[in-house]
């Protein structure tokens, strides 16, 4: 199939064409320029990949998307060196290029979602406009038949994001309780169970040493980064679909398997480090040790498997396209003619991108990057009969993610007031679902703020034999406020949501010590508790503050 492609190739070129030499080999000067415009063409989706880059370092779950980047990068280039790094693009290129543009100015004031219950999926994710630039290029100078060649390298852009938030909503909470339980049922059968050694109770289920056995221990960050693996693998072996699809579930099973081993050498390393202060010390580098090696051994196991004998059918799939042919490209003249195209839109675009992001870094930084006191100067002193009694913020990675502060009245305990800092959707609730902290009622209720404003909140009760609390999410704007969805699964439908400003996620908790009250009289209480305090909110002016 290449060969008669490549004769077909060769005899459609005119005369006229063959008759310059050079349209079969451009100059160093023309790759150099080139490979710069791109480079700089990235400062147009200056915004997205911020954002990525934000998404990466404050998740440990998504850091795998700053590796899958530069892959499918490494991936394109595979695919058009193959090619002999033909030129026969289409000034169709520019469109998706445009189009990356575009969206990249327009993620701050369009979103495009479907929900249903706690289901949420973006028509628009952050990571497009890389699928789009890198599509755009390809199509310009590299070529259509270039661009369908790397359609899964093109596809790893998108998955720059590579964990959808629902996969944490209904995967990592029941794998988190199987872990633990795992843990604990093998602690049970060496005869070290906890409810007979209160020391492994806290070695296990504390963070004083050693590792927190339920959260974060469910093995998906090392289970997503083999399924990407065996994914891009099964690409470069050119395998069937259906043992493309064997490969990637195989080594995700792979992968939660290897840590349920961690987990239960762990066990074992708890056991014998319980009164030896030397080995408690060492205990979570311990952890990193066993659980890195594991990795490795689950990588290298999969990798033997995958390469144990070379597959001779999907060879002849690897498409083979002679360098004479695949050499001969259009005439300069018109390579330059899109190189300018391209220039005149990266250009002008890039630079105001750039200049945009940093402008924004001024209120951006002043939102979670500066000190605590000028942060805590911007929450209001006084809300209706609610008095400021103290402020303080909470972490997530290297970023200030939530500022919060607690008001109270002569009669009345600590109402909790928080602002989400960070340039996304956050939703309290389904933060807690995820820390395995589930409600006992969840409702759309609606109540009257500062002015007679009317906003729906996304509430929920919790109990957890302690604390009886009362939570409530909104995410508002300088003009209005909406809730992001509810839990009953009642709302589901396509919106488009215009925002007039960075939309702020903004949380209120009423809490109270658990008394042998029914719960309808307490859930009253906190409720009637919540509507005295959000009376003197006015949240469009709150949010005003933390654009």
């Amino acid at each position: 199939m290449s060969t008669n492609c490549s004769l077909d190739i060769s005899e459609s070129v005119p005369e006229a064409f063959a008759a310059h030499p050079k349209s079969e080999k451009m100059p160093a000067i023309f790759w150099c320029g080139l490979v710069f415009l791109m480079a700089l063409g990235f400062l147009g989706i200056t915004q997205t990949l911020s954002r990525l880059w934000e998404i990466w370092t404050g998740d440990p779950l998504q850091s795998i998307g700053m590796l899958i980047l530069p892959v499918g990068l490494v991936l394109v280039l595979r695919v058009w060196r193959r090619n002999g790094w033909e030129l026969r693009g289409t000034l169709w290129g520019l469109l998706p290029v445009a189009l990356a543009f575009l969206l990249n100015a327009l993620r701050q004031d369009v979103v495009m979602f479907w929900s249903s219950g706690r289901l949420s999926i973006s028509f628009l994710p952050c990571s497009l406009p890389l699928y789009l630039y890198g599509s755009g290029v390809v199509l310009l100078f590299a070529g259509a038949r270039v661009w369908r060649q790397s359609w899964f390298p093109l596809a790893l852009l998108v998955l720059a994001k590579p964990v959808p938030l629902w996969v944490s909503l209904f995967f990592d909470l029941p794998l988190q309780r199987l872990s633990a339980h795992i843990a604990l049922s093998f602690a049970t059968l060496i005869h070290f169970a906890p409810a007979a050694n209160p020391q492994m109770l806290k070695l296990m289920f504390t963070p004083d040493f050693g590792m927190f056995i339920a959260p974060g221990c469910d093995g998906m960050r090392g289970a997503i980064t083999l399924g990407y693996l065996a994914l891009i693998v099964g690409y470069l072996k050119r395998v069937s679909i259906l043992r493309w699809i064997l490969y990637a579930t195989g080594a995700v099973f792979l992968g939660y398997l290897f840590n349920l081993i961690r987990l239960c050498i762990l066990v074992l390393y708890y056991r014998i480090a319980v009164g030896h202060s030397a080995l408690e010390n060492i205990a979570k580098q311990a952890d990193y040790a066993i659980g890195g090696c594991l990795f490795m051994v689950a990588t290298f196991f999969f990798l033997w498997i995958v390469f144990r004998k070379e597959d001779n059918e999907n060879s002849s799939n690897i498409s083979s396209i002679p360098r004479t042919a695949a050499s001969i490209g259009e005439h300069p003249r018109n390579i330059y003619w899109k190189f300018t195209a391209f220039a005149v839109l990266v250009l002008p675009v890039s630079g105001a991108s750039a200049l945009s992001y940093r402008n924004s870094l001024v209120p951006k930084v002043r939102a979670s990057g500066l000190m605590p006191s000028q942060l805590d100067e911007r929450m209001p002193k006084q809300l209706g009969d609610y008095t400021l009694n103290r402020v303080w913020q909470e972490q997530m990675g290297n970023s200030t993610a939530v500022e919060s502060a607690a008001y109270a009245t002569p009669v009345s305990g600590d109402v909790i007031l928080g602002v989400w800092l960070l340039d996304s959707l956050h939703n309290i609730h389904d933060s807690w679902s995820i820390q395995g902290k589930e409600p006992e009622m969840r409702v759309t209720q609606h109540f009257v703020t500062a002015q007679g404003r009317l906003v729906d909140f996304d509430t929920a009760f919790y109990s957890d034999g302690i604390t009886d609390s009362f939570v409530g999410n909104a995410v508002c704007n300088r003009s209005s406020c909406f809730y992001l969805h509810n839990a009953s699964g009642v709302r589901v439908g396509l919106q488009v949501v215009a925002l007039d400003g960075r939309m702020v996620p903004i949380l209120f908790r009423v809490e109270k010590l658990h008394s042998n009250a029914p719960r309808d009289i307490v859930y009253k209480q906190l409720v009637a508790e919540a509507q005295s305090f959000l009376v003197g909110v006015d949240l469009t002016q709150l949010s005003q503050k933390f654009q």
